[in-house]
């Protein structure tokens, strides 16, 4: 397949996905982009990203943030499984969002798990050299075009030493983005610092719920059960578009108005999966 044609398929598969908030209509207030709708974008990987019936329950943060959202604001959910910050653009997965993306508009980028991997170029990204540069592609992008970025580090896997410590497993990438974010002046939502933290009051089996841990018979897409680190199950995907929405508007890239239930229950039956 050509290189033209590959970046064809990737910008068609990166369109925002069946479910997910479409743009709502330009308000025609004459007020500007302070009172227009607005979109948030989601540049990222498989933990963010929307998953289809056959992968239920586990369930991406992106899916569940706009529960945290008032209606005026719509999620356009671009994260796909096993990206990197490399990956992702070299598929040409940014083009669609730089095309759509408008001025008040925000794009939340969130990588570093796939960029990990030293094993395969294709993704591999170092984290104080490559994966700078990378991110920085996406703040020039959508600030060229008006729009916000916002930087977000990679949300922390479940694990625990002997003594029951949640511990990080990042390495330097969630340093990186930090940095990054002070010297370029880029809000900065800490993902990193605040799931650790809840992983940690949560303990090693309360902690199981959040994400999918499953066993053998409990899904009929997980026969045999299953034993994940990494992905979510709705309780957690919910936990963690909550505190993207909360980092947001510490951030004040939102306002009081923009968000809703940040101290509320939401009920994790209210997350679906579309039919692929």
């Amino acid at each position: 397949m050509s290189l033209s044609r590959r970046r064809t398929v990737a910008a068609l598969a990166a369109l925002p996905v069946a479910g997910a908030a479409a743009r709502p209509a330009a308000a025609a207030t004459g007020q500007g982009a302070a009172t227009a709708p607005r979109t948030l974008y989601i540049a990222g990987d498989s933990t963010a990203a929307q998953k289809y019936a056959p992968a239920a329950p586990e369930t991406g943060w992106g899916m569940a943030l706009p529960f945290f959202l008032t209606p005026h604001l719509g999620v356009s959910n671009h994260a796909v499984n096993g990206r990197s910050s490399k990956s992702f653009l070299d598929e040409g997965r940014l083009d669609p969002i730089l095309a759509a993306i408008r001025p008040g508009d925000l794009l939340l980028v969130q990588f570093g798990h796939n960029d990990q991997k030293s094993e395969d170029p294709a993704r591999h990204t170092e984290p104080w050299t490559t994966y700078r540069e990378h991110l920085l592609r996406y703040v020039s992008g959508a600030r060229g075009r008006g729009a916000r970025p916002v930087l977000l580090t990679s949300v922390e896997r479940r694990r625990f030493d002997a003594a029951g410590r949640a511990v990080t497993s990042h390495g330097e990438y969630p340093a990186a983005v930090r940095a990054l974010a002070a010297e370029h002046g880029v809000p900065l939502v800490d993902v990193q610092a605040a799931s650790l933290a809840a992983w940690q009051r949560l303990g090693p089996e309360g902690s199981k719920a959040y994400f999918n841990w499953l066993e053998p018979g409990e899904s009929p897409n997980y026969p045999d059960g299953r034993r994940d680190n990494t992905h979510f199950r709705p309780l957690g995907a919910i936990e963690v578009a909550r505190t993207v929405a909360r980092g947001l508007l510490a951030e004040r890239v939102l306002r009081p108005r923009d968000v809703r239930r940040l101290d509320d229950e939401v009920p994790a039956g209210r997350i679906t999966w579309p039919t692929a």
